[in-house]
């Protein structure tokens, strides 16, 4: 059941009220992991946008929370898009990096 967020809410603000089995449920991850993958994020964001660049219009927490929903319920582009209030380009790019940083930090750290 998609979350209903009220104008100016971001998604993961209602999803940090959920208790810790809901939240697993939402996310399928533990809290735990989940701030955890946010703060690798922060950090090779802030390494990003050290060159410049445009501010992003989701926090950290909604690009992971967008790209978990995205990998989780196999939902398209356009859906996610629409739920986050950004472009279908957008969500694509934002789903893309927060997968390819995951991943290549994964690659770097043996047991993944």
């Amino acid at each position: 059941m998609p979350l209903k967020v009220r104008k100016g809410m971001m998604k993961f603000e209602k999803a940090k009220e959920l208790d810790t089995e809901k939240f697993r449920r939402l996310t399928g991850v533990k809290r735990s992991t989940f701030d955890q993958m946010v703060s690798i994020l922060e950090i090779r964001h802030k390494i990003k946008k050290a060159r410049g660049g445009c501010v992003n219009k989701l926090k950290i927490e909604d690009m992971l929370l967008m790209t978990l929903e995205y990998l989780r319920e196999y939902r398209t582009y356009f859906h996610i898009s629409q739920s986050y209030n950004i472009s279908e380009s957008t969500a694509y790019k934002t789903i893309k990096w927060v997968e390819n940083t995951l991943y290549l930090l994964c690659q770097d750290a043996k047991p993944c």
